[in-house]
């Protein structure tokens, strides 16, 4: 089933007359800008500096709540609790937007004597989308194989602050294939940050042979220098936790000699799937070891904590050749881009949802829990009625029993013990754990009409149909919408209105022409589309426009990864197998 699109600004309810505070009476009085906007700075902070130091915040923001129109602000959005992670409670005071008072600061009324309207700018808009983009083209020959994939591109556009989301992409060096993944964070982004960092490794290792695991640990016992594991392809702004680094390599090395007593080195093929399953199985564990344990470092103590305590999901890709394997946990998906022989797209899904509205999962937990429980386990559509993923990392609330979270908690540090979040009990919790990080494999063997796959949060399924983005990334890739002629219906259509399809059509390659990146392009998209499915640059400058406090209400985090195949390197793996 497919999650219910997220609605555009200006068209939720407003809040419940109840919750309304009281209407001023008397002559309303001009104001020179809005309560909330003398707190909060946009999403894309840094890149509005010169427009403070030159006092033209105040006019963007101030006219994007101007009456005269109907703009995003003239009706405060009402949030309805589908739209959290978590469903609101006093104990998630700390982690939930947005406050409980947040329409007192949408309700001012503004007057001006000439109506105006102030958009950020072409140039604006595309630094912000642009700020987080990253390409990565690959070598058709390492030396090693020929790669199947001619290359990926990846962006980011955060709705939280700081953003929740993560993506990570590397090459495996000591076996053949290479890692893609998007994880999305929640109750912070320490979790997402984490895993981003160590899963990658977790998979390399359970994919290494006997042989070269012996290696590495012979290295480590002499002191000699480590076989690199992987090549990263990393943004600058997707850092490592230097700080970490030792106690995250510890418990990695401990997992590879476990598997080298586990392995006698008698079966030499790895099974990938099994890999998978077991690298995230291992991570979640160590994340639950590591925070039970802690550590000696006040600030690594902490960190431990906060990384069980939030929780990410994880969508990774494994591509070796034709072999594809998607390992999924939680509510990020993977989507393959499939070419028919019309030269139309087609979409297909290599990931399922861990939530409410996947039927399977619903009927798994169900049997991992006594029958008295079938009515508590999932309520509202939410895990213990407060967690949409029904599978993640971290999130150790709903994993460890009672007795163990208050003895660590008690014995952590005081930012820990004084967190309401941290000590909250979910309702009805009794048969502990309630959620898993297991993922949940697919694989698919690559043809020549497999064009592209997209890997992304759902923050970017929230707001477009998955036919949508195949759509619109085919297009992108290949240009084929530029040479299809215009199509009327069999409508009589009048000179004039045919000068406005051809326009629309010149905007739409325009469009196309300013982004570098396939993943830009979508967000773009994903972003400032209007009813017709097309860019609309004054909606999509106003939703880059709202300040922090708003942003995340209309649009979770996006996070998107383009992988496109070399179709000829495909066919020549097929041709050879016949």
């Amino acid at each position: 089933m497919e999650r219910p699109r997220r609605a555009c600004p200006g068209s939720w309810s407003s809040p419940p007359r109840a919750m309304m505070p009281p209407r001023r009476q008397g002559i309303p009085v001009r104001t020179s800008s809005l309560p909330l906007f003398s707190d909060a700075m946009p999403a894309p902070t840094q890149l509005f500096f010169p427009l403070v130091r030159n006092c033209e915040l105040s006019r963007i923001y101030g006219t994007a709540c101007y009456c005269h129109h109907k703009h995003l602000c003239c009706s405060p959005p009402y949030i309805p609790q589908n739209r959290l992670r978590y469903t609101p409670h006093p104990a998630y005071a700390t982690f939930c937007r947005p406050r409980e008072n947040w329409w007192q600061y949408t309700q001012g009324r503004r007057y001006a004597s000439t109506p105006q309207k102030f958009y950020l700018t072409p140039p604006q808009v595309n630094s912000i989308l642009k700020a987080n983009e990253y390409s990565f083209k690959v070598p058709e020959f390492d030396g090693k194989n020929v790669s199947s994939i001619l290359g990926f591109d990846s962006n980011q556009l955060p709705a939280n602050a700081p953003i929740e989301d993560r993506r990570s992409a590397a090459t495996c060096l000591q076996t053949r294939g290479m890692l893609l993944g998007v994880f999305d964070g929640h109750a912070g982004c320490a979790c997402s940050q984490a895993v981003s960092e160590r899963l990658f490794y977790y998979i390399a290792v359970s994919l290494l042979p006997h042989e070269t695991l012996l290696e590495i640990e012979n290295a480590v016992e002499s002191g000699r220098a480590l076989l690199p594991i992987l090549q990263w392809h990393k943004h600058p702004n997707d850092y490592f936790s230097k700080e970490a680094s030792k106690l995250y390599f510890n418990s990695l090395r401990t997992y590879w000699q476990e598997l080298i007593d586990l392995n006698t080195g008698e079966s030499a093929d790895i099974d990938v799937k099994e890999a998978l399953i077991n690298a995230f199985k291992r991570l979640d564990n160590d994340i639950s070891l590591e925070a039970q344990v802690g550590d000696p470092n006040s600030f690594l103590n902490y960190l431990v904590l906060r990384v069980a305590f939030s929780g990410a999901t994880a969508c990774v890709a494994h591509v070796d050749g034709v072999d594809l394997h998607v390992a999924n946990t939680g509510d990020s998906r993977a989507m393959l881009g499939v070419q028919e022989e019309d030269g139309s797209w087609s979409a297909v899904t290599l990931s399922n949802d861990h939530n409410a509205q996947n039927e399977r999962e619903l009927e798994r937990l169900k049997l991992e829990h006594p029958k008295n429980e079938a009515k508590s386990v999932v309520k509202q559509d939410r895990l213990l009625g407060l967690l949409m993923p029904f599978r993640a990392f971290g999130d150790v609330k709903f994993k460890w029993s009672i007795d163990l979270q208050k003895r660590v908690i008690e014995s952590g540090p005081d930012q820990l013990n004084d967190n309401e979040y941290t000590k909250f009990i979910p309702p009805n919790y009794h048969t502990p754990p309630y959620l898993t990080a297991e993922p949940e494999v697919t694989y698919h063997r690559l043809r020549p009409q497999d064009k592209f796959l997209v890997l992304a949060t759902d923050g970017l399924w929230e707001t477009m149909h998955r036919q949508d983005v195949v759509r619109i990334v085919g297009e992108y890739l290949t240009g084929m919408h530029h040479q299809q002629p215009i199509a009327v219906g069999g409508y009589k259509v009048t000179l004039g209105q045919m000068h406005g399809l051809l326009t629309e059509r010149r905007a739409k390659m325009s469009s196309v022409f300013e982004d570098q990146n396939a993943a830009t392009h979508l967000i773009r998209h994903a972003v400032g589309n209007n009813e017709f499915g097309a860019v609309d640059h004054e909606r999509l400058s106003k939703m880059l426009s709202l300040p922090e406090e708003l942003a995340r209400m209309y649009r979770d985090d996006i996070t998107i990864i383009v992988v496109q195949f070399n179709s000829h390197v495909v066919g020549a793996y097929q041709n050879q197998e016949q």
